[in-house]
């Protein structure tokens, strides 16, 4: 029987990074990702050996090509490419228009001519335009930025051309490290990291997302996946990806402050329009996730959990970096002394501090 393979678009990024680990490790596919620097991370592909990592330049559609002759027609692809800094979209229309449309990856996917293909495409809850709780899927879209427009007018071409996609609305995704860590700042750990310093820091009160524990969007994905790889049966559908809770960048923050044992007093509540970050920003766009329960049976964690997940598997991640140093300069290890997984995560440049800062303030 022939094995069905499953294609990556963007599989070097941080929810790429975390499927393809998910997929390696149920061992029932073939998979290959794309990437847009000269080369691949190493880190992955050492971690992850049956990997074939293609490099592609999305806007063009080089490179993919060589995926036809070399992988094949894949029976499942997952778009997770994107330029998902608003900031950026807003600086760069063009290129944000060329990357977060995907008109070269799907006129190559037609150029297939047959329907066995199924698209699994990252969309955002910045379609939304913010100005009520719990959005539904069926609400209007209307974006107040250039990075939700670019996703509604992905969304809308998808839906125009393909025969069979499932497009999927993520709020924040949050969680662990990727195994080739990315250059991003990640949420929970960029507020860990801050807070770890003692001093007072701002955060928006007047913001509400439904972040998304990162395991909980892999399992989406290999839900979609597996159920279309088993029946094949045509799958047209848009779903609300969320967590449960609806929460402000200060109640995000105050959760991880009690998760870790941080003062509320150095959490500062203030107001997003305090704060110029060049772009505009929907101030609400929380969504409801029932259509998503109903239809694959997922439940996403709460926000509290996932921060107590997310915590707990950057300890492990440190304490195994520590080791793995101790051994490298001492030839062996007996035991590991010294500073302890939390003391290891609190050890912050100023630097890192401040690429957190600007990076978060547009995150998505």
């Amino acid at each position: 029987m022939e094995r069905k393979r499953v294609l990556v678009v963007g599989g070097s990024g941080y929810l790429g990074q975390h499927l393809l680990a998910a997929l390696a490790a149920g061992g029932e596919v073939d998979i290959a990702f794309t990437h847009h620097r000269d080369t691949p991370p190493q880190p992955l592909l050492h971690a992850l050996p049956g990997l074939r990592a293609f490099r592609v330049d999305l806007r063009s559609g080089d490179g993919l090509r060589a995926v036809s002759e070399s992988f094949g027609q894949p029976h499942v692809i997952v778009n997770c490419a994107a330029i998902s800094v608003p900031r950026q979209c807003e600086t760069d229309p063009a290129a944000a228009m060329a990357t977060n449309v995907p008109s070269s990856l799907v006129t190559w996917l037609l150029s297939f001519g047959n329907d066995n293909t199924l698209l699994i495409h990252l969309s955002t809850d910045q379609v939304y335009e913010g100005v009520k709780s719990f959005y539904k899927e069926d609400d209007e879209t209307l974006p107040v930025n250039m990075y939700g427009k670019s996703k509604v007018a992905a969304e809308k071409f998808i839906i125009e051309q393909c025969s069979n996609y499932a497009i999927l609305r993520s709020s924040i995704i949050y969680g662990p490290q990727t195994i080739s860590p990315v250059a991003k700042s990640l949420p929970i750990q960029w507020m860990d990291s801050v807070l770890s310093q003692g001093q007072q820091v701002q955060f928006f009160n007047d913001e509400f997302r439904c972040p998304v524990y990162v395991k909980d969007m892999v399992d989406v994905v290999l839900s979609l996946t597996k159920s279309w790889l088993a029946d094949g049966k045509a799958v047209q559908v848009l779903l609300n990806v969320g967590g449960p809770d609806r929460v402000s960048r200060l109640q995000m923050a105050e959760s991880v402050a009690d998760v870790r044992g941080y003062s509320h007093s150095i959490i500062k509540s203030v107001s997003a329009s305090s704060v110029d970050r060049g772009v505009a920003s929907p101030p609400d766009i929380s969504m409801d996730i029932t259509k998503l329960t109903q239809m694959l049976g997922i439940k996403p964690i709460s926000f509290q959990d996932g921060v107590r997940a997310t915590l707990a598997a950057e300890a492990t991640i440190l304490l195994g970096e520590a080791s793995t140093n101790f051994a490298e300069n001492c030839g062996s290890i007996k035991t590991v002394s010294g500073p302890s997984a939390t003391s290891l995560m609190q050890v912050k440049s100023k630097t890192d501090i401040n690429e957190g800062l600007n990076s978060y303030a547009c995150s998505c």
